[in-house]
């Protein structure tokens, strides 16, 4: 379908490709994988013709349809969500389009002269959007709107009101409706939450076209993809087999290359240390120069790459007492909506909560009722004693002042830390060398959200209330977060749509539906397993 042959590409200074090769086939699902800045985003450029390779070849099969869904959707607005998706609905958008000019010529008495030719065309096209599907189009688009969480009431609206999240899934959805031959997919997984991250796995399963997509979702891509081709000092490597079989290979091919290359150095060191012994003796001269010539003609092995893998440990958290938060009968309204009527719920120490639900069941609300970013309408809400407590939200990032770099916002913090302690804090979270010179208004997402972790674990609370946390967060930082916060000692309530780190960290479990709150004594894994779902909204 799309191959890469030998392509070598230069950004400014950056040397992302050198004569790399790959190619995603027919009926394929590719997962591509590499560090941030590795040049995925400019891969699929490059697969959709927007760019072009410096050196080398992409070739396309002829008359194939790509759709390319990116973080940069663009503007929307001025149509209803169900239409700007319909739109994008590839040669039968166009056939709809041609269908209605010929309805408004056939009204239109200036064209009466035309008519037999414009009725004769009419047939024509109708039988085109027929075959194409195009009645049933609605009625597909709304069921791919629906798989994404949208309601009735945003399928009709206005797409300009809708969040850039929320648009990103219109322009998801379009690329999915269109069904075209191959799909390259850049973070698909990154605004949804977990109901629809489900729906979209098990239609990407069932899609019979090429598939390429990157994830920061480690199970989401464990689940769909058959192959990995992984983007690694300008090389591009491919591996038959989902995301797990991929670490565990390159973990061996790692061991492996290691130890070639220590058996190598040690096979030299003897070689050098007999010509530098022998090389004054004329006695020995011939085998001296055999040696020589030898070692000349040796093929290096290369020690493998070093991942950079950050690790970061908690400073022990002070101890707060047994009862960390208790919510006695109380009610929240947001105009007529009621999120709560009546919730009992308390935290003790060391239980790690995550709150299931769907979109609007009041996973947030709960988060800022407890933290005391909003009132409850009526019932209490108590701290425990000695709770020192720390707050992730998305709004968090906002806060932060622009003008000051990433290592001046966390001198701000901590006055009273050393130069060497910070920037270690800093890279643990992704900002090595230069990073930490940058301001903070030109840091992306990601960066923001993990400049605004690094503060709240430096000096770490005894409450975390994380609200999506690994929301921006690529797939090492992710691992660096659960391999911390499962040594962490303090008491946790948090929200994520990431089953990974949702097995790992949770005790407990709080389900909010339409019918009422449940409290699951087990976590995720023991929800999954009592519930036979893996989210709330997936009642049947």
């Amino acid at each position: 379908m799309i191959r890469l042959e030998n392509i070598s590409k230069q950004n400014g200074h950056q040397i992302l490709f050198i004569e790399a090769s790959a190619a995603l086939l027919r009926g394929e699902k590719v997962g591509l994988v590499g560090p941030n800045g590795a040049g995925k985003t400019t891969l699929f450029r490059m697969m959709t013709g927007q760019e072009l390779p410096d050196e080398g070849h992409v070739g396309t099969d002829r008359g194939i349809t790509i759709g390319y869904f990116s973080q940069d959707v663009g503007e929307m607005s001025g149509r209803s969500a169900v239409a700007e998706v319909m739109d994008g609905a590839g040669p039968v958008a166009e056939v709809a389009a041609e269908l209605k000019a010929l309805e408004e010529a056939m009204a239109d008495p200036d064209q009466l002269d035309r008519m037999d030719e414009i009725i004769e065309r009419y047939g024509e096209v109708q039988g085109r959007f027929e075959e194409l599907g195009g009645y049933a189009l609605d009625g597909r688009a709304r069921e791919v709107l629906a798989g994404l969480s949208f309601s009735q009431e945003m399928m009709e609206g206005d797409v300009g009101a809708l969040s850039g999240g929320w648009k990103m899934r219109v322009a998801l959805a379009r690329i999915l409706l269109m069904r075209p031959d191959a799909m390259l997919l850049d973070e698909p997984s990154n605004h949804l939450d977990l109901e629809s991250l489900i729906w979209l796995e098990q239609f990407l399963k069932g899609y019979e076209g090429a598939l390429m997509l990157t994830s920061h979702d480690r199970e989401f891509m464990n689940r769909i993809v058959t192959k990995i081709i992984e983007i690694d000092g300008g090389e591009l490597t491919t591996y038959s087999g989902d995301y797990e079989f991929y670490e565990q290979q390159r973990a061996m091919n790692e061991k492996q290359q290691q130890a070639q290359f220590e058996r190598q150095q040690a096979m030299l060191a003897k070689e050098i240390k007999f010509i530098e012994r022998f090389k004054a003796r004329a006695s020995h001269a011939a085998q001296v120069q055999s040696r020589v010539k030898k070692l000349e003609k040796i093929d290096r092995v290369e020690p493998p790459k070093r991942r950079q893998s950050v690790s970061f440990e908690f400073p022990p958290a002070p101890r707060s007492g047994e009862d960390v938060v208790s919510l006695k009968n109380v009610h929240k309204r947001y105009g007529q909506r009621s999120i709560y009527d009546g919730l009992d719920f308390q935290v003790r120490r060391r239980e790690r909560w995550c709150v299931m639900g769907v979109n609007g069941a009041g996973k947030s609300t709960l988060l800022k009722l407890v933290t005391g970013s909003t009132e409850p309408d009526d019932g209490s809400v108590a701290l425990g004693g000695s709770v020192k407590l720390g707050y992730f939200a998305q709004h968090a990032m906002e806060v932060l002042d622009g003008e000051r770099t990433v290592f001046e916002s966390l001198e701000d913090s901590f006055p009273q830390a050393g130069q060497g302690s910070l920037r270690a804090l800093a890279g643990c979270f992704g900002f090595s060398g230069d990073d930490v010179e940058k301001k903070c208004r030109v840091l992306s997402g990601g960066e923001k959200a993990r400049l605004v972790m690094a503060k709240m674990l430096y000096d770490p609370p005894n409450f975390l209330v994380l609200d999506e946390p690994t929301n921006h967060l690529d797939m090492a930082t992710k691992e660096m977060l659960i391999e911390a916060l499962s040594h962490y000692e303090g008491t946790m309530l948090f929200v994520s749509h990431d089953r990974h780190f949702l097995a790992a960290l949770s005790n407990r479990v709080l389900e909010l539906t339409a019918d009422g709150v449940h409290q699951y004594g087990g976590g995720y894994t023991e929800y999954v397993a009592s519930t036979g779902q893996e989210a709330p909204g997936l009642h049947s």
